[in-house]
């Protein structure tokens, strides 16, 4: 087996979750519940914050599911919440807030560049939007490097089907045995499983525990920062 691609996860895997997403959770939460800490506690609560343990559950929707998805479960905890005024609100904040807000695992262009160097396409598939990816992953200097980048919204459906995978694997012509998928959650996992990759990397930097991942991954890494090991 040969690996020419990657696909990378982008929160919790090229981005620090809790420093770059929790601050962007709680300022949506709390706009959606019209400024309610109550209610917004239980927004967030009721989609994977566990506010004793202080962090995002592993495989919760805060973890793992789209923003649309997210916004649909709070729906269900506001009485006369409109589904797409609301999600309109909720992206503006991830996509205006999230450029400032994302903080790296590691020095993302220059990692990129030593890949690039060893003849590998590099992609991003996240359940943020694509504009919020675009928009969070644009002061790295990384997007040149990219070669596709999918969101929730780009029409591959959601994680974790293989529509993404499959919409990498047609961008840059080559098979999904070719692809090593990276994530930091059980979603980009079974996505890998599902589209037949070649190799399925976890990494902690997200929500999930080393054994959560272990289950399902070919390999778990401590960050991004030790993939090269798995490329020989």
């Amino acid at each position: 087996m040969t690996i020419k691609a990657i696909l990378f996860d982008k929160d919790g895997t090229l981005l620090d979750y809790e420093q770059s997403w929790m601050p962007l959770n709680r300022k949506a939460a709390l706009m959606a519940a019209r400024g309610d800490e109550d209610l917004a506690a239980k927004l967030l609560a009721e989609t994977g914050y566990d506010h004793n343990l202080g962090r995002v559950l592993p495989g919760s929707m805060l973890a793992a599911s789209s923003n649309g998805e997210i916004v649909a479960k709070w729906c269900e905890f506001l009485s006369d919440a409109d589904y797409d005024d609301l999600i309109l609100k909720v992206e503006a904040i991830f996509q205006e807030d999230g450029e400032a807000a994302a903080v790296p695992v590691t020095e993302l262009a220059v990692l990129f560049d030593r890949l690039k160097a060893r003849g590998l396409t590099l992609g991003v598939a996240t359940s943020d939007s694509e504009q919020g990816a675009r928009r969070s992953l644009g002061r790295f200097n990384v997007l040149e490097k990219l070669d596709f980048v999918a969101g929730y919204d780009s029409g591959h459906g959601l994680k974790p089907t293989a529509g993404m995978v499959a919409g990498f694997c047609s961008a840059i012509a080559l098979d999904p045995s070719s692809v090593m998928v990276v994530g930091d959650n059980l979603h980009d996992m079974e996505m890998g499983v599902n589209a037949k990759v070649g190799m399925k990397v976890g990494v902690l930097t997200g929500t999930s525990e080393r054994e959560e991942l272990a289950r399902v991954a070919d390999h778990v890494l401590s960050s991004i920062e030790e993939i090269e090991s798995l490329l020989g």
